[in-house]
């Protein structure tokens, strides 16, 4: 499904949401900034705009970006070549992973952050655990998720939009037979957001989580610590 839309991703991204998308990540690395040379990761990385956007804030730490689907890594890998210099590449690579069995060391990165792209792992626990298991002790792991809005006004505008037009919109310009863009307002509506979310994330092994809901609620960050002391919960 997301291999045969990855070639209109980008374009549906910011179409659908109006532009939306390029704030929250801007929000996002800002929220959780980046702080020594230590690597970051975005896992799920899609076409990789999480990834650029945390290298463009780390100034010097190198940024790896792991997703499931190698279309969507070859569309990140041409958007590297045209955004970094040659001698630069290597400051931001991306690997084909899977998120609930990442390819790396503990203890390795100072963030690790997925964008839109929990929903997708089959196992939230699981997914959240391992994203803990490789970020150092001290370090950020950070969610980045749509959300449902409190408000009733605009939440009921919102959601009739999210469940008939979204859709519509979406399957024409994506042109996919996997009835891509009537999986995403399904699976917004059965994942957890705001405190029940952020409830995982703490039984998860995560401390001090915290969640910042972006443009009426329609996303939502969220984002806590690696304990000093690994506790088991947050291992693999």
């Amino acid at each position: 499904m997301f291999g045969e839309i990855s070639g209109r991703y980008d374009f549906l991204n910011h179409f659908l949401s109006g532009g939306t998308d390029i704030y929250w990540r801007w929000r996002t690395v800002r929220m959780v900034p980046p702080t020594g040379d230590a690597p970051v990761l975005d896992v799920c990385t899609g076409t990789g705009d999480l990834a650029f956007a945390w290298y463009k804030r780390a100034k010097g730490a190198k940024v790896v970006g792991t997703d499931f689907t190698y279309k969507m890594l070859e569309i990140a890998n041409d958007k590297r070549d045209r955004k970094l210099k040659s001698t630069r590449h290597k400051d931001v690579t991306f690997l084909e992973a899977d998120t609930q069995q990442l390819p790396f060391e503990s203890d390795t990165f100072q963030i690790v952050s997925v964008a839109f792209g929990l929903r997708n792992v089959s196992n939230t626990e699981a997914g959240i655990r391992e994203m803990a298991r490789v970020c150092r002790p001290g370090g950020k792991v950070v969610v980045l998720e749509f959300s449902v809005p409190t408000n009733k006004v605009f939440g009921g505008i919102y959601a009739w939009y999210f469940r008939n037009i979204l859709p519509k919109i979406g399957q024409i310009l994506a042109r996919n037979s996997q009835a891509a863009y009537n999986y995403l307002p399904a699976s917004v509506s059965e994942f957890p957001h705001g405190q029940a979310l952020a409830d995982i994330m703490e039984e998860c092994g995560l401390e001090d989580v915290r969640f910042k809901p972006l443009t009426f609620g329609i996303a939502t960050v969220y984002f806590g610590t690696v304990p000093q002391e690994p506790n088991a919960d947050s291992s693999a």
